[in-house]
């Protein structure tokens, strides 16, 4: 049986980032995943699941040698971000103001964890265990072993990069707090009149926001966020109508469209009430799923990723045990005040925007109004924060 440093169970994006960057320091990895992701070719249609890739996690990719093949593929760049309730009160950040060429890229989830894979596949320290599902977790004093009905996996220490719901964190017996909301989110992947746009905006509407993200090309993906009911509807609708039901709650600015695709998933909010038991970790989704107003569940998990290769490098430069019961610590104190800080605010955000009261609604338009206007400096550090900078 052989000895493993690190196990990680769960090869999304997350899984993926984590297994190159622990692989990078040396250590020896295995990453659990049932499928590979689907090869890509010119000629697919964009994939519904996308990210806004913020400026951060683009300089990790970077450095994990997967964005120049991502770019390559499919990359949508960014450079202002809109917001806004009614006409009077729109407020607009634009990557000028922080002297960088753009904000972010919209990019198909899809895409990165492909990149990240086949990096992952050259590597010498990793080793990639498809379609056998993880049976039984069991901790041990100084290691912890992983089993598959086919064979018996021992290491220093597992991570959960397995998602929201997370096979690892309940083996580990780790709770989590959290809710339903009242909305689904609706993506919907159409073909636009207007050719590819710098911009990605979200307008807020008394039954939810609406959302475009540009893609490449004449493509965008739109996110419709309403009552749950309400998008079960929709989501029965022919691609037809669900286009003569955007033309009618959209914004003019948005022009002509053709729906392509569409499809909607429920809006969750889920925080693992630790992040570390024993030899076990969590990371991205399998600590914390977040209202995706922002855009920012993938930007959180690849935060995670960074915060545990720079808190295990720190202790292996020191020649301290990188597993031990600190170094896992000091990245959860990290990690977790960042993304409940993140997690409140969008909450918040949430409650303002989706009360049709009319002192609240006042309230929110003299907010972006004031947001436009604030003294640049403040308007920044806000917009560079957002970022990951």
């Amino acid at each position: 049986m052989q000895q493993h440093d690190v196990l990680i169970v769960g090869g999304g994006m997350i899984g993926a980032a984590t297994a190159l960057s622990l692989a990078e320091l040396g250590l020896k990895v295995v990453m659990f995943e049932q499928h590979q992701p689907q090869a890509f070719s010119n000629e697919q249609a964009f994939d519904l699941r996308v990210s806004a890739i913020s400026l951060a996690s683009e300089n990790l990719l970077q450095d994990l040698g997967a964005w120049q093949q991502i770019h390559q593929w499919r990359a949508c760049p960014y450079r202002r971000l809109g917001v806004w309730e009614s006409e009077l009160a729109y407020a607009e950040f634009n990557a000028d103001a922080i002297n960088q060429p753009h904000l972010g890229h919209i990019v198909e989830n899809r895409l990165i964890q492909l990149s990240l894979w086949q990096q992952a596949k050259q590597h010498q320290g990793i080793k990639l265990i498809l379609g056998q599902p993880i049976t039984d977790i069991n901790q041990q004093t100084d290691s912890i072993a992983v089993d598959t009905e086919q064979e018996r996996f021992i290491a220093r220490l597992v991570v959960a990069a397995d998602g929201a719901n997370s096979f690892v964190r309940q083996q580990a017996k780790i709770g989590c707090t959290g809710w339903n909301y009242q909305q689904s989110a609706m993506l919907i992947n159409v073909k636009t009149e207007f050719p590819q746009q710098d911009i990605t905006w979200q307008q807020f509407t008394p039954s939810g926001p609406l959302a475009m993200l540009p893609l490449l090309g004449n493509h965008a993906s739109l996110v419709w966020y309403e009552h749950k009911d309400r998008i079960k509807q929709l989501a029965q609708l022919t691609n037809d109508e669900l286009t003569a039901q955007i033309a009618q709650h959209f914004p003019a600015k948005l022009g002509e469209i053709e729906v392509v695709d569409k499809g909607y998933f429920p809006l969750t909010r889920q925080h693992a009430n630790k992040y570390v038991q024993g030899n076990v970790v969590l990371l991205g989704d399998a600590a914390h799923t977040i209202n995706p107003l922002a855009g920012q569940g993938v930007n959180l998990g690849f935060k995670d990723v960074l915060a545990l290769r720079n808190a295990i490098a720190d202790a292996i430069a020191n020649g301290t045990s990188w597993h031990s019961a600190t170094v896992l610590n000091n990245y959860e104190q990290v990690r977790r005040k960042d993304n409940l800080l993140m997690m409140t605010a969008m909450d918040g955000l949430y409650a303002t925007f989706s009360n049709d009261s009319p002192i609240l609604k006042a309230v929110r338009n003299i907010g972006l109004f004031a947001a436009q206007r604030v003294p640049p400096t403040i308007k920044n550090k806000v917009l560079a924060y957002a970022c990951g900078l």
